[in-house]
């Protein structure tokens, strides 16, 4: 008996140790009890109670929990159901009011929340219930926190997670999507077309007046190009033309010099004049030409003109007194001086002969060959011809030959007959 009363006793004081030590976690809560009347709460840590007389009547957890209710069916203003899941953010700040103000905050909090959801739900729409879901989560916050605010219990948030309505609704919606998509597609199709026509035809625009302005360039340029063509043309056309004056008269006063050297008789002039007399005929408009009565008295006083009567009174040439003075065209007048300007331009003859120089430096002279020519620009032309043109021949009035008249026979001495002079006329001076 007394054994049995020990062991009694010693288990009475482990039950009333562990009764009387209690240890609480952190965030955690103990409402405590004393003879069933609420004796305070505890905070976390070590806690010791009086055995068989404080107790803790239930621990809450005062971190901020997370509860998901169950879709609830929910009818909007156009009469349709949907069913909405929510999501609730909540923390327990008063455990005392948690414990005693109700018997249930988890079931409270549910019902509260289905209940103002209906009525903030049923006075929206199916389009604004899916696009408003930021002011039902306010909405529903503000109500659960002042209901759930004498229960000791603080919401932080309230989230709907999903909206889910009718298959028939979601078909019809999502035909009106597609139907909405499609729209916007033409629409962009369209102006993507209509963009695109109004930038091909401002392409087409500054194309043609790229165009235009090219053609205008162009004709412009033509013309200057035609212009100054025609003026050199007609500058070198001048210089030509009195070049060929001067030479007709040069010429002319050689082959007049040359009749006046030879002293030709009257019966020779006639003679030339007769042979000339054919070639005045052969023109194509000629079809009738008159030999002139008075052809003798022609030939007399052609010849009394050109010649001096000598001691037998035969009239004969008298040679003209030469000077020796050619005249050029630049030395008759000052203004044509630049015509016959045809020296080159010193810059383009150096960049030439630069070239050339440079050509030839790197090809290497062949071994069986003779030397190769001195490595240097080509002789230039001189002052006042082109490069490129042949030099004129000199004219000297005192070596050119006058050329006989047409006919007239002509010894190696110069003298016109077969072998000498003519009997009864005196022997011409040796030129």
């Amino acid at each position: 008996m007394l054994l049995i009363v020990v062991v009694l006793v010693v288990l009475l004081v482990v039950i009333s140790l562990v009764k009387a030590v209690q240890i609480i976690p952190q965030a955690t809560a103990a409402v405590i009890e004393r003879l069933g009347r609420f004796k305070g709460t505890a905070d976390p840590g070590l806690v010791f109670l009086v055995p068989f007389i404080d107790k803790v009547r239930e621990r809450i957890d005062l971190r901020e929990q997370v509860v998901s209710f169950p879709p609830q069916p929910v009818i909007t203003q156009d009469n349709l159901t949907v069913n909405i899941d929510t999501v609730v953010y909540y923390q327990v700040t008063d455990p005392k009011a948690a414990v005693y103000e109700i018997s249930d905050y988890i079931v409270g909090v549910e019902q509260i929340t289905t209940t103002t959801l209906r009525n903030v739900v049923g006075g929206m729409s199916l389009e604004g219930t899916l696009t408003s879901r930021d002011e039902i989560n306010t909405v529903l916050r503000g109500e659960l926190d002042e209901a759930t605010g004498r229960w000791g219990i603080r919401v932080a948030r309230v989230e709907i997670k999903a909206i889910d309505p009718p298959a028939s609704i979601q078909e019809s919606m999502e035909r009106q999507m597609k139907a909405d998509r499609e729209k916007r597609a033409t629409i962009l199709t369209a102006e993507g077309q209509r963009e695109s026509a109004i930038r091909s035809a401002e392409g087409q625009k500054q194309a043609q007046i790229l165009t235009a302005e090219g053609a205008k360039q162009a004709a412009i340029l033509n013309a200057e190009a035609d212009r100054q063509s025609r003026i050199l043309r007609a500058q070198g056309d001048r210089a030509a033309r009195y070049l060929q004056a001067q030479g007709q008269a040069k010429a002319i006063e050689k082959v007049f010099a040359a009749i006046k050297a030879g002293k030709p008789t009257p019966e020779l002039l006639a003679y030339q004049y007769l042979q000339t007399l054919p070639q005045m005929a052969q023109g194509e408009a000629n079809k009738v030409w008159l030999v002139p009565s008075d052809f003798g008295k022609a030939l007399e006083g052609f010849t009394r003109m050109l010649g001096a009567p000598g001691e037998d009174g035969v009239f004969r040439f008298q040679p003209s007194p030469d000077d020796g003075v050619q005249s050029k065209p630049e030395d008759d007048d000052e203004s044509i001086k630049d015509w016959f300007d045809t020296s080159t331009n010193p810059e383009i003859a150096r960049v030439v002969a630069d070239a050339e120089a440079e050509a030839r430096k790197d090809v290497p002279p062949p071994m069986s060959s003779p030397a190769p020519p001195p490595a240097g620009p080509p002789p230039l032309p001189p002052a006042g011809r082109a490069p490129g043109l042949p030099s004129a021949p000199a004219h000297d009035p005192e070596s050119a030959t006058p050329t006989p008249p047409r006919g007239i026979p002509q010894t190696p001495s110069g003298h016109e007959g077969g072998g000498g002079p003519r009997p009864g006329y005196p022997t011409p001076p040796q030129q």
